[in-house]
């Protein structure tokens, strides 16, 4: 295990979460969505890397999370399908012009990137990282 690239991607992970309650909480709710993708894109990343696994593409990510975690049962089935929904929104958010994103939508978006990095950090804690390594994921107020 690269236990540094695995730490910065879960650091760079709690970041992108953080930044995107921020942004929900002022009501930039486009970018809210996009920031909480990031934040579980880079949660998975710091997944992989407990293997040595590492990927540059969104796809790559998404495939490689699926066989090295989900397949051999490491982690359950429905935290990709949660990846997958967050890169869907993410990719409305930033490229499609005319989409508008909800309030509700940016909370919920937040919400669920905060309950993938949750797991993931219990999955990290089982790699002998402990919880002083992973910080906190307590919300942040504006």
């Amino acid at each position: 295990m690269n236990r540094a690239m695995v730490l910065a991607e879960w650091r760079r992970a709690v970041e992108s979460l953080h930044a995107s309650e921020l942004l929900a909480a002022e009501g930039f709710e486009a970018d809210a969505v996009s920031r909480a993708y990031y934040a579980a894109l880079h949660a998975a990343k710091a997944a992989l890397a407990v293997h040595d696994v590492s990927a540059d593409s969104h796809a790559a990510i998404k495939r490689l999370f699926g066989l090295h975690l989900i397949r051999p049962g490491t982690i359950e089935r429905e935290w990709s399908a949660l990846l997958v929904e967050s890169l869907d929104d993410r990719l409305t958010a930033d490229y499609d012009v005319e989409s508008s994103f909800s309030t509700d939508d940016a909370d919920a978006e937040c919400r669920r990137a905060r309950r993938f990095l949750g797991r993931i950090r219990r999955y990290l804690r089982t790699q002998r990282l402990t919880a002083k390594d992973l910080g906190t994921l307590r919300r942040r107020r504006a």
